[in-house]
């Protein structure tokens, strides 16, 4: 039967030949012809005998439609009307069939159905053929009985969709028709009814939606006409049926998917007033090709859309339906911000802007938390710049709906917790969901307002601990956290931003943002979460906990600040805590001199003010201290480049420097309370100062801030002790005064001086008058030790010609001894030479120079000297001289030639040296000695390194460390081989191979790790030797004991693949396979977590050769051979 009703439609669509070729006058006539012929036709088909039960079903809709008029003379109301008829009886007919469907019983056991046999379809279900069938029949419906009956600008009209809809429209004119609203009505219901069977809704609403919905519109909210505009049958349209019309709208748009609804109403409410119309052939539906709409449809458009929106997840539907089928464009873009703007404006129809607002925020923040990735795009574009207008245009409502909620989870973990709250405030998704929100609105969306702002510094201490604890762990919140710290310091004023610094830091108070009583510790998914600190009973444990949180934020601090490279602040934020330390010094000093004119009567005060007393110092001094930590670590952690980049940054420096230094000038003298440390510093600030003057290209405003230097340079040259300092301190205010105009001759010299290690130790100097209390930590104590000068060996009349024998060096120290500066105590430092003295500035006395801090040519002392002072007792001085003995061996110095076997034996000594600054000297020294004279060097050291160590003076006992410390000389010899390796390497191997059977396992390891640098070093030389070294490494992977042995042992094989690379094949194609099966041994048995480790390394460079051995790589190469 569904067939045959089907057939029954088929006829109605498909014009009949004869009826169309007999009607050519016009388009319009043609129509006509085939609407009169294919109804006449389908009437004579429903009176053959294949048609009766289809028309026995249509009589049966006919006489339920009262509005069926079988006489109209109009053709194309007639053809629509059959078409109902038809669309009625196939929706009542599948309906009965689909309850007949539903009430079947279930089939019985034995007629179970296989799981591979599919479920009976439902009656409803139409092919596809039906279905095109189904959707002709709607579009004649629509066109012919729906849309001419709209009044103007209600929907869009059919003349602005196709050639075919503009012929249509001139063919029937609604507003012309005595029963056009009666006509609408009448398509509407039927439609309506239709969609009451799901099969036939989703073919109607996909396509007619906006015409359906527009003609409820029409019938429902249309203003009435006057009583003389409106004919008799238009006046029987009554309230009921308006009501009616009303419901059916409302219930319509609520059934349908939200985003389609809204489209179709933004669609009614019509384009701009002076739209111009479309010719004809347009297709399109966009906004330019919308009429101008009726007051009365854009009012009710305008209250439906607000009603949408305010409805749960309204928001969500109007952001799809503007920006669903984009792509990102800056269209796209643009449509998001206009969203944006849709979405803060309050509608007219809102009960309140609260009630509005209250409803509406929390769906712009679920915008944020979409997964789809074009999706979230232009959801989070929509939502930040929602977000952002509604903070910058309604602050009291971004508060309180969009801020507060935001930032809640970071909020409560700084609230301090009372009894009742749960164990665990702070879940890891709502801190992890917070940190990616507020990521995403303040840098993302990168527009910087005082609110924001704001409301991201009350919760920046608390994200500043996170961030440190992210520094600890592996945490996907480390990123977000770290840019959104540096997003707030680069905009936020500079003022503002160094607050904030002083607060992250300590030294603002509230150092802390978590409660006290939680932490933040790992979540099972990367994150973080808050939870209840456990109670440390033991008071140091407390305390070291303490100490080291505050240790690790400054540093987290530090490397936070270190990312700002293009940024001024953390030079002001340095140079603010110099001033800060400027200031504490001079009242210190005032503090100390109010207690020496009127020192405190403890007995007269009671011990409540005694205490106050005590702890206000106490408070005072431990503020001073986390300033000097603060001081410290910034100094440490931060290069000069960034923390001095401009000018004025260096000149605030130098200010708050000689601040510093000009505190306690004055005052009484206080003998033996010189501070070397203050006295060099400022030497070299005054020298910065003089490098600074001597530059070219100085300008008017550089000068302008070097005017702050005037009074404490005035100050320095009436009241400092030393006169070299007065003298230059006067010369570099008068070029500051003048701008340039005056410059003395000893400007550059004074730079220079500045540069000298030793520049503020001399014989001459005058006692300062009072040590300063307090001065920012040195690195080491050798910093704050001098000595005086003494005679060295040029200057002494008779002073030998040879040096003693090195072997007496131990027995017999030199008692001359020479000047050391503080550079000589670090590695690679030079000796200073008392012979060669400059008189850089008048008045000052001779200072030592230190060759090889500006010259790194050889040392012009005597060989002899330096070998004389490689047996001096002091650190530094025999180490200096190692270094430089060390640097003439590689110059090839005659003398240093001639003594190799003194150089040796020196150098062999000093191996046993409890000193690392000593005997890492002498293992350079060795091996720059094997590079220069491998033949005889190497067998010597082979020696010492199998039998331990030979001179008469070494200690026995410590042997064992000697012939570590060999090794490593063998080890560095061996990289220094170059192509020599092949030739020189071969005695080192045996030793190698033969210390790998060593007692001690330190040996054993040692042996395995100069093997592997050597070998990697051999290519092809090392084919003779790969039975050997194979059995060696495979025997002690399987059978060594010591865990460190094995690492060593795989250690190799991994160094012998990465050296020989593309060559491996060829050396080792004996013993590859058998060093393959040694690794994967490793890999399934060793018990030991780092050798499997390095197992799995060597099997990657394994694997890597052989995919390029098997695999080549193909090179696009044309070889030219010249023919003879």
């Amino acid at each position: 039967m569904t067939s045959a009703i089907f057939s029954a439609l088929n006829v109605l669509t498909h014009p009949v030949g004869g009826s169309v070729r007999d009607a050519q006058t016009s388009q319009q006539d043609a129509l006509l012809a085939a609407l009169r012929a294919n109804r006449a036709f389908l009437l004579e088909q429903l009176q053959t005998e294949e048609g009766l039960e289809v028309r026995r079903l249509r009589e049966e809709a006919r006489a339920r439609a009262a509005w069926f008029s079988g006489d109209t003379e109009d053709t194309t109301w007639g053809f629509v009307q059959e078409c109902l008829l038809l669309l009625l009886t196939l929706a009542r007919h599948l309906s009965v069939q689909l309850e007949l469907f539903n009430q079947t019983p279930a089939p019985s056991a034995a007629k179970l159905r296989t799981p591979e046999m599919a479920p009976p379809l439902p009656p409803d279900v139409l092919s596809v053929t039906q279905q095109k069938t189904l959707a002709a029949v709607l579009q004649f419906v629509v066109s012919l009985g729906l849309c001419p009956y709209l009044a103007p600008g209600v929907g869009v009209a059919l003349g602005r969709r196709s050639e075919f809809g503009a012929m249509v429209e001139g063919l029937v004119r609604g507003s012309l028709v005595p029963a056009g609203e009666r006509r609408l009505l009448t398509t509407t219901n039927v439609l309506l009814e239709l969609a009451e069977l799901s099969s036939l809704a989703t073919p109607l609403f996909t396509r007619h939606l906006g015409d359906v919905t527009a003609a409820l519109c029409q019938l429902g909210y249309r203003p009435r006409r006057s009583d003389a505009a409106s004919t008799k049958e238009e006046k029987e349209l009554g309230i009921d049926e308006r009501k009616t019309c009303r419901e059916a709208l409302n219930t319509l748009l609520g059934k349908v998917y939200q985003p389609i609804v809204i489209k179709e109403l933004l669609i009614l409410q019509g384009g701009p007033k002076q739209a111009a119309p479309v010719g004809g052939s347009s297709g399109t539906t966009n906004r330019s090709a919308l009429g101008a709409a009726p007051p009365w449809l854009r009012r009710l458009c305008g209250q439906l859309l607000s009603e949408r929106l305010m409805q749960p997840k309204g928001v969500q539907a109007v952001v799809r339906a503007i920006l669903e089928g984009g792509r990102g464009g800056e269209s796209d873009w643009r449509k998001c911000d206009s969203v944006a703007r849709i979405l803060v404006a309050c509608p007219q129809q809102s009960v309140s802007p609260d009630s509005y607002y209250r409803q509406v925020c929390p769906q712009i923040l679920e915008l944020l938390h979409f997964k789809d990735k074009l999706t979230a795009q232009q959801f989070q574009r929509v939502a930040t710049r929602a977000v952002l207008t509604m903070v910058e245009d309604k602050p009291e409502f971004g508060q309180q709906y969009i801020l507060a909620p935001l930032l809640g989870p970071l909020q409560s973990c700084a609230i301090p917790t009372g009894e009742g709250n749960p164990q665990c405030p702070v879940e890891e998704w709502e801190l992890s969901r917070c940190v990616e929100d507020v990521y995403k609105i303040w840098v993302v969306g990168n527009s910087p307002s005082a609110a924001l702002l704001k409301a991201l510094e009350e919760v920046l201490p608390v994200l500043f601990t996170l961030f440190c604890f992210t520094k600890q762990n592996v945490s996907h919140l480390r990123a977000p956290c770290q840019e959104i710290l540096l997003w707030y310091l680069g905009h936020t004023e500079p003022s503002g931003a160094l607050s904030v610094l002083r607060r992250l830091s300590g030294l603002g108070g509230q150092p802390h943002g978590v409660a006290p009583e939680f932490h933040f510790t790992p979540g099972s998914d990367g994150g973080a979460r808050l939870s209840p600190r456990e109670v440390v009973s033991d008071e140091d444990d407390a305390l070291y906990e303490q100490l080291s949180g505050e240790q690790w934020r400054l540093e987290c601090l530090v490397q936070l600040l270190a990312e700002l490279q293009d940024s001024d602040l953390p030079g002001d934020f340095f140079l603010e805590l110099l001033q800060e330390l400027t200031s504490w010094t001079t009242e210190e000093e005032e503090e100390e001199e109010e207690e020496e004119e009127q020192e405190v009567d403890v007995s007269a005060m009671t011990l409540l003010e005694v205490e106050q007393h005590l702890l206000g110092r106490a408070a005072g001094r431990g503020q001073s201290l986390a300033l000097l930590q603060v001081l410290a670590v910034v100094c440490e952690g931060l290069p000069h480049t960034l923390l001095l980049r401009k000018t004025t940054q260096v000149v605030d420096f130098m200010v708050s420097l000689l601040q510093r230094a000009c505190v306690g000038l004055g005052q009484a003298p206080d003998p033996g309370t010189e501070n070397p440390v203050e006295s060099q510093t400022l030497s070299m600030g005054i020298g910065l100062v003089a490098t600074l003057l001597s530059g070219p290209q100085l300008s008017a405003e550089d000068y302008a801030s070097m005017l702050r230097l005037l009074p404490p340079l005035e100050k320095l040259s009436q009241k400092h002790p030393e006169a070299a300092i007065q003298e230059l301190a006067s010369s570099l205010r008068a070029v500051i005064a003048t701008h340039g105009a005056y410059k003395p001759e000893n400007l550059t010299a004074a730079a220079q001086y500045s540069r000298k290690p030793g520049a503020t130790q001399n014989n001459n100097r005058v006692p300062s008058t009072k040590k300063q209390k307090m001065q920012p930590p040195a690195k080491s104590s050798h910093l704050s030790q001098t000595r005086s000068h003494s005679p060295t060996m040029d200057t002494i009349p008779n002073a030998p010609s040879n040096p003693p024998a090195p072997a007496q060096c131990k027995k017999k120290p030199n008692p001359i001894r020479t000047q050391t500066s503080s550079d000589a105590e670090e590695p690679g430092a030079q000796h200073a030479n008392p012979t060669q003295t400059k008189p850089l500035i008048p008045g000052h006395v001779r200072h030592t120079e230190a060759p090889g801090a500006s010259d790194p040519g050889p040392p012009t002392r005597a060989f002899s000297n330096w070998l004389l002072e490689a047996c001096d007792p002091e650190v530094p001085t025999r180490a200096v001289a190692l270094r430089a003995l060390t640097r003439m061996v590689r110059d090839g110095d005659s003398e240093a030639v001639q003594a190799q076997e003194k150089v040796l034996v020196l150098f062999l000594e000093n191996l046993e040296h409890d000193d690392s600054f000593v005997y890492l000297s002498a293992i350079q020294g060795l091996a720059v000695l094997a590079d220069s004279f491998p033949e005889r060097i190497l067998q010597r050291l082979l020696g010492e390194f199998q039998r331990g160590p030979s001179l008469p003076t070494s200690d026995k006992e410590h042997s064992l460390e000697t012939r570590l410390k060999v090794g490593e000389v063998l080890m560095r010899a061996s990289r220094a081989m170059g192509e020599l390796a092949p030739h020189l390497g071969r005695p080192l191997i045996g030793a190698f191979l033969q210390g790998t059977r060593d007692q001690d396992q330190t040996v054993r390891a040692s042996c395995l790790s100069n093997l592997g640098e050597l070998c990697q070093r051999l290519d092809y030389a090392l084919g003779p030797l790969a039975q050997e070294l194979s059995s060696c490494l495979t025997a002690l992977i399987k059978t060594e004991k010591e865990a460190e042995v094995r690492r060593a042992a795989v250690h190799v094989i991994a160094l012998l693949l990465r050296g020989l690379s593309d060559k491996t094949t060829q050396v080792l194609s004996d013993v590859l396979l058998e060093l393959y099966r040694a690794l994967k041994w490793v890999v399934r048995s060793d018990r030991d977590d780092v050798t499997v480790l390095h197992a799995q390394l060597a099997l990657e460079e394994l694997d890597d050769v052989m995919r390029r051995f098997i695999f080549p790589e193909q090179k696009l190469e044309k070889k030219i051979v010249v023919l003879p």
